[in-house]
Order: structure tokens, then C-alpha cells, then sequence
């Protein structure tokens, strides 16, 4: 063989093996950019410490069987700029994610998020306990009293009863217990002074802090919210007429543990600020925490005679003007029943 033929020859060898190659690191290469990422399950939740680097994130990802090719990931984020931009933090990759897709989610700190709600009519103890249960939650509250509590979130009130807004927050893993709860009340008290200033010239309230107090009563009297501003016309009534609220709910939230599903006449006459049936005005503090149509129905009462009240056993009520009918109407209900 002459020697040109050799060389020709091994060109074409070196030549047909470098397109070997180049299609091979394409195939690659497309596999990494369009293939989804390999999951067991729905979906991997994973966390990048801080100060990790690109090579530990990606090698994190190959041990756990998740991405096949890290160092083809690691080239793509240098090619693109984004290998010293990765942000700390917990992501999740869901079913049909490509890597080209993760890179940009954690270059962009699209981090997961997790819900929690605070439900309306739930006494805070409720919101603390829940809050010590939810597992990406950092509790630090255990054994501190209402006034450390306090302390430690730095909010300028006296008590914690009933200062948070009911509504679903979203946060990231290892959120403090106190920066959810400062938001908590953070958003009440923007939206408790922004009910004040739209209140009904005929309220008889006198600050937010008693709409907050009457709405948490309203929160807890009744499950059906079209009552609402019924309910607190009545009890508006009530104390501009000097009459006491008489509302179970404050009864029950006097009795505290003691309560055990019934209120007995022996309850009515429990001595405490809280006892509207021998306390007169508002109690000291809200018995709940009240939600926005609460609020927003203690700031604008219902016109109207009514006086009295008295639950139907449906979750509604019968509202009467006097102790007359409120008797007739408590009669009827029992001999219903």
C-alpha cells in the first residue's frame, strides 16, 4: 500500500470516527436538554446547602440516580453563565422535568414552597399547636409564656389572642415559627386598619381592637356567614343599650379546659371578664381569631329591632326584638326537637 493511500485511508478512519463521536456527544447532549430526568416517584425533593457549588449540586444529583451526566449539566451552565448563580434552598424536580429545566429553576431560585392555613374561629394555642406540627417549620415556642411569646416576635400588643389573619401562606423549608407569625399579624393589622377606616358611621366601636374583639364573638356565634352582620347588629344594639351580650361563645372561652361540650346553668355564673352573661360590655380580649367577614360585619351591623337570638341547631339562627318572643322562639325550637 502506498503511502498516500495509508494516509487517506486513515484519515477517512479518523474522520468517520470523529462523526462517530460528534454524533454520540449529540445524542448526548439532546438526551440532557430534552430527556426527563429519571424519578422513582412522582416527584424528588432535594436541598442545595449554602455556599454548595455547581459540581457538588449536580454530583448530589448523579448519587441519588437522578441525573445521569453531570458533567455535561456542569458544561451547560458554564457554556450558559449560570455555574456560579445556583441558589441554596429545597427544590423539588416533578415527573417530565429535564435538566436543562432544573438548572434554570435553581439558577432562578425557584425554591418549594409549602401552604399552610390558619383557620377562622381557631383560638391561638390552635395556630401554636399546628405550627409545632408542620414539619418545614422551625418551632422555637415550646414552654414560653404569652408574654415571652410576645417578646420574642417583637409586636407591640398586649395579648396574642386573636391578632393573626386566618388566610393560606406559603413559605419555604426551615421558616421560623415567629417570622410566620409576624407575617400573620402583619396582614391583620393592614387589613383591620383598612376595615376601620371604611366603618359604618352608625358602629358603635371605638377602636380596631374592640371590631377585633366583637368580630372574633360574630366569628364563633354562627357558621353561616350571610348572619354575620345580623348577629353583630344585635349585639351593637345590646351594649348601646347597656345590656349584656350573653353570648355562649365567651362562656366557652372562659370555662377553657373545663368546657366538655355542654353549657351548664352553673357556667353562666362563672365569675370572669370573659362571661358575658355577668360581664358587661366587650370581654378584655378577642376569644378567636376572627376572619375578614367578621370583621368586616362587626365594622357594619345590620339595621333593625332585634335583641335576641337563638340557634336553630342547623348551624343558623331565629332572631326576635324582644325576651317575649326570644322565649317563644327558644319553645318552638325545643318542641321541635
Amino acid at each position: 500500500m502506498s503511502k498516500s493511500v495509508w494516509l487517506r485511508s486513515g484519515l477517512h478512519i479518523f474522520l468517520a470516527s470523529l462523526l462517530v463521536s460528534s454524533v454520540t456527544y449529540t445524542y448526548i447532549w439532546q438526551q440532557l436538554i430534552y430527556k426527563p430526568l429519571k424519578l422513582t416517584e412522582a416527584a424528588y425533593t432535594f436541598e442545595i446547602a449554602p455556599g454548595s457549588t455547581l459540581k457538588q449540586f449536580t454530583q448530589q444529583l448523579h448519587q441519588a440516580g437522578i441525573l445521569a451526566h453531570p458533567k455535561l449539566l456542569n458544561c451547560l451552565a458554564i457554556l450558559n453563565g449560570s455555574a456560579n448563580h445556583i441558589k441554596a434552598g429545597e427544590y423539588t424536580i416533578g415527573r417530565g422535568m429535564t435538566a436543562k429545566q432544573l438548572l434554570k429553576q435553581v439558577v432562578a431560585g425557584q425554591v418549594t414552597q409549602y401552604a399552610f392555613t390558619i383557620v377562622e374561629g381557631w383560638r391561638t394555642a390552635d395556630l401554636i399547636a399546628a405550627l409545632q406540627q408542620h414539619p418545614k417549620i422551625e418551632f422555637s415556642l415550646n414552654g414560653l409564656s404569652e408574654k415571652e411569646i410576645i417578646n420574642k416576635l417583637g409586636i407591640s400588643v398586649n395579648h396574642l389572642e386573636g391578632i393573626f389573619l386566618p388566610d393560606t401562606y406559603y413559605f419555604t423549608a426551615h421558616t421560623k415559627d415567629v417570622d410566620f407569625l409576624r407575617r400573620a399579624h402583619f396582614n391583620l393589622q393592614e387589613k383591620l386598619q383598612a376595615a376601620w377606616q371604611q366603618r359604618a358611621p352608625d358602629s358603635m366601636l371605638s377602636s380596631p381592637y374592640q371590631a377585633l374583639i366583637l368580630a372574633s364573638i360574630i366569628e364563633k356565634e354562627s357558621g353561616v356567614k350571610t348572619e354575620y352582620h345580623e348577629i353583630s347588629g344585635v349585639f351593637q344594639r345590646r351594649l348601646t343599650k347597656h345590656m349584656r351580650l350573653q353570648a355562649d361563645p365567651t362562656v366557652i372561652y372562659a370555662l377553657g379546659d373545663k368546657y366538655k361540650g355542654t353549657i351548664l346553668k352553673s357556667h353562666l355564673q362563672l365569675k370572669s371578664p370573659y362571661n358575658t352573661y355577668v360581664s358587661n360590655g366587650l370581654p378584655p380580649t378577642p376569644i378567636a381569631i376572627p376572619g375578614l367577614r367578621a370583621i368586616e360585619a362587626a365594622l357594619h351591623p345590620a339595621t333593625g329591632d332585634s335583641l335576641y337570638f337563638v340557634a336553630t341547631g342547623d348551624g343558623g339562627h331565629v332572631f326576635t326584638k324582644d325576651l317575649v318572643a326570644h322565649n317563644k322562639a327558644v319553645q318552638k325550637l325545643r318542641d321541635k326537637r
